[in-house]
């Protein structure tokens, strides 16, 4: 198998990284040092050395560490020896059980690897043939017969396993007799069978992104037992088709798993997911680096950049003072986890990237390691970390004066992560966090009775991030729990009762008919459509960005469900919900966040009344909250939290006045998933809601959120003037900035403002000296838009090469070219036209 430079450039796209892999064969002495040189980095990468474990800061892993092991040894002692080897851990027929059994013996082989975790298991070799004899016997028993085995989750099997197998293994190296590991790896292989002929499949839906990554190292660690150099090469070069930017018009292997040239990513094929498998991909493919350091397999210098686009454009956006937000963790958004773990696990790559990089990379990653540190409302326990060595890098970093704080942000940003549906806006002071739906992107993730109340968390919902406040208090699980889910921030739902997947199919966790000819199983492609992670039916979802500022505009609509049921495509238990109706967009300025709707109501006939939440806050039950009104007729609301030191003002500037309430609500977190601890959670929720009857008429209304505002600022509130706001044209004026938005939805020509639109688009204009103008093209579908400007003619002083300007009577037309842009801002600034 000849790596070829043809065969690199088609898999990571880009010529900078042609050198990873190198070429040309290793000789046998070459791939023997090589291979131990693997399998050294990787004992050290997990149980550290005597020089890294004699520090301090590493002590408390080392004693979570070895408490493990002692637990686990003592749970074998008290196994009954019956189809168990740990206590309490039946075998046969539930894959938990069997991954946990090989994770504890994981535990214990890594505890006598480790230096420091005490005479008793380090360096015990007793212990670590109790831990190979556990291997054989699970492998004749519980893994070996191919037959018996892959029952319950595909992920079980072919990752979650054989990562623990393969560390034992790699970690055991010296001891495991030679029969066993071949056993092992020919089981592994077998396995695979979302693969082909027990390999990677790069056209397989399961073998994407994270997954991918997962199963490739796995792999690496195998070859490097047994000396293959075949099985190193191939499972490197598969992983490295996760570094290439994915082209969504020029889709390899039909994956649109991976990163965005936007900053993006997606796994599950749709949705948003850089809190949960984008983080496990930055961590394993880091961790992969390490491993591979010096071995020869591999020159990791060469990816180190690429994999530092992923952290600046990627990542940093999406943590706000230490926390990851929750918009893109898909079904772990409904974890007990906090987003403050979340960043643990990026910090801990960051340390290591920066390790391996250089120059400017590494000094931007040390500062930002120290900014992550400094600016997080909770303190980081490096004890979670995976390494020892990450541990020893991170307290050495932080010692460091020399190494500054500094965020990879600017103080103020806004980012259109188009590809993902997903839009943020920063500023000092806040950070505000929005997702959307579309055909591309789904509604929500639900799986494995993880987030039992999905239903909106994609429809225009909103998080509202404040400064100096633990996010802990404000959102993460226990948001999601006490906040009715037809009642999130910024959603439109209509009132009716929607039951969890358990509760529509008889407590079973996923639809399941596989006689239909859809072939409903817990893992098949129409479990992921309809069930698992649905997209919606339309195509207007984005937005455009000029410098830091932000246009959203986007329509909410049915999901593939509702539509399918519909058309007599899904069978007729199978159970789907329509949705209200609605058109949006959200302005994003310096003080305030505005938003329009218009066309709210109900689905044409469904009967139902629509409560759309403009915002919705949880604070502690002794949080000492106010919600303070203006006068009858006066125009805003403002929720504090004295005790938080937050603030959050809401003027309204046309429609409806919307009810504000404050309750005391009290739930268990199993409510949202059903693998939660039955902890019971009391919060004061704060909802501000506009309420439509059943048969009411679609109304309009625009209000703007005003993080930290004081009540006076909202008395005297006057910044944004509403140019427009129907289900065709959404238009607002800020005369302080002298900027107007504009998000446009249907086709013809559309004026407001001194502008004429064409089609659906999104327009930002800033008149100053110059003007600045920013258009994107937010359905994705179109080949160009086109803007003018009426009065005085304009010609082009600097700008993207996609946009051509020319005079035209009465005004300025300014043509751009859309076409495979994927809804990205294009921009462009005029001044006085030169004949």
């Amino acid at each position: 198998m000849e790596i070829t430079r043809r065969r690199l450039l088609g898999a990571l796209g880009a010529a900078g990284v042609l050198a990873a892999v190198p070429t040309e064969w290793a000789g046998a002495d070459e791939v023997a040092q090589g291979s131990a040189r693997l399998l050294a980095n990787t004992v050290a990468v997990f149980a550290g050395t005597a020089e890294s474990n004699s520090r301090p800061e590493v002590a408390g892993k080392l004693a979570a560490g070895g408490k493990a092991a002692r637990t686990h040894l003592a749970s074998m002692d008290a196994a009954s020896g019956a189809g168990e080897l740990f206590a309490g851990l039946p075998l046969g027929t539930s894959d938990p059980n069997l991954n946990t059994t090989f994770q504890r013996l994981y535990e214990i082989a890594l505890a006598t690897r480790t230096p420091g975790t005490g005479s008793d298991l380090y360096g015990d070799a007793g212990i670590q043939e109790r831990v190979l004899d556990g291997l054989a016997w699970l492998h004749a028993h519980y893994y070996g017969d191919q037959g018996a085995g892959y029952y319950g989750n595909w992920f079980t099997w072919e990752i979650g396993l054989a990562q623990h197998i393969s560390r034992t293994l790699v970690l055991l190296a010296d001891r495991a007799p030679a029969a066993l590991v071949a056993s092992y790896i020919a089981s592994m292989d077998a396995y695979l069978r979302n693969g082909e002929n027990g390999d990677v499949d790069l056209d397989s839906r399961f073998h994407t992104g994270a997954n991918l990554a997962d199963i490739t190292t796995n792999r690496i660690l195998q070859g490097a037992l047994t000396g293959d150099e075949a099985r190193i090469r191939k499972a490197l070069t598969d992983q490295l088709t996760v570094f290439a930017t994915i082209d969504p018009y020029a889709l390899r292997h039909g994956v649109t798993d991976g990163y965005y040239a936007d900053g993006s990513f997606l796994q599950h094929a749709s949705v948003a997911y850089t809190g949960s498998y984008g983080k496990g991909l930055l961590s394993r493919v880091v961790q992969t680096l390490k491993l591979l350091d010096g071995t020869g397999f591999a020159h990791g210098g060469e990816l180190v950049p690429t994999v530092f686009g992923w952290v600046r454009d990627g990542f940093a956006p999406l943590i706000f003072e230490g926390w990851m937000m929750e918009a893109v963790k898909g079904r772990a958004v409904a974890r007990p986890g906090t987003g403050y773990a979340d960043v643990a696990t990026i910090v801990e790559a960051v340390v290591d990237l920066a390790s391996l990089a250089d120059g400017d990379t590494a000094s931007a990653l040390r500062a930002y390691v120290k900014h992550l540190r400094a600016a997080s409302r909770a303190p980081l326990d490096p004890a979670v970390f995976v390494s020892p060595l990450s541990i020893v890098r991170y307290a050495d970093l932080l010692a460091d004066a020399s190494v500054p704080a500094a965020d990879l942000n600017p103080a103020a940003r806004c980012v259109a992560f188009n590809a993902m549906d997903r839009t943020v806006h920063r500023r000092p002071g806040y950070a505000f966090a929005l997702a959307r739906s579309s055909r591309r992107i789904s509604k929500y993730e639900y799986m494995s009775g993880e987030n039992l109340m999905p239903w909106f968390q994609g429809d225009g919902a909103h998080h509202l991030y404040l400064s100096g406040q633990d996010q802990t208090r404000a959102y993460g699980v226990d948001y999601l729990t006490v906040v009715s889910p037809y009642g999130l921030a910024g959603v439109t739902a209509p009132v009716e009762h929607r039951g969890t997947v358990p509760e529509s199919y008889d407590g079973k966790l996923f639809y399941d008919n596989p006689g239909h000819p859809l072939g409903f199983t817990a893992s098949s492609e129409s479990q992921n459509r309809y069930v698992y992670f649905p997209t919606a039916t339309q195509d207007h979802s984005g937005g455009a960005v000029l410098g830091v500022y932000g246009a959203v505009g986007w329509v909410l609509s049915d999901d593939v469900p509702w539509r399918d049921e519909r058309a007599g495509i899904l069978p007729d238990d199978f159970v789907a919900y329509r949705s209200a109706r609605a058109t949006k967009s959200w302005f994003l300025f310096d003080d305030e966040i505005v938003v329009l709707a218009a066309g709210v109501g109900d689905a044409p006939g469904a009967g139902r009344a629509v409560t759309t939440t403009l915002d919705a806050r949880i604070a502690a039950a002794d949080d000492e909250v106010t919600v303070a009104e203006g006068e009858e007729g006066g125009g805003w609301v403002r929720y504090a939290d004295a005790t938080q030191g937050t603030a959050v003002g809401y003027a309204f500037l046309a429609g409806p006045r919307p009810a504000a309430r404050l309750s005391t609500v009290t739930r268990s977190r199993r409510v949202v998933r059903t693998a939660n601890p039955d902890t019971a959670v009391t919060r004061q929720v704060f909802s501000l809601a506009v309420e439509q009857a059943a048969g009411a008429r679609p109304v309009a209304f625009a209000y703007a959120l005003l993080p930290n505002a004081a009540e006076a600022a909202l008395r005297s509130y006057d910044a944004v003037r509403v140019l427009a706001n129907t289900p065709r044209l959404q238009a607002v004026r800020h005369a302080g900035l002298g900027l107007t938005g504009v998000n446009t939805f249907t086709g013809g020509a559309h004026h407001t403002a001194g502008l004429t639109v064409e089609g659906p688009a999104s327009v930002l204009v800033r008149r100053g000296r110059d003007v600045t103008v920013a258009v994107s093209d937010p359905t994705t579908t179109r080949d160009s838009v086109t803007v003018v400007l009426r009065g005085r003619a304009l010609g082009k002083v600097a700008g993207d090469e996609a946009v051509r300007v020319t005079r035209v009577p009465g005004g300025t037309r300014v043509d751009v070219r859309t076409r495979h842009a994927y809804g990205r801002s294009f921009t462009v600034t005029l001044g006085q036209f030169v004949e």
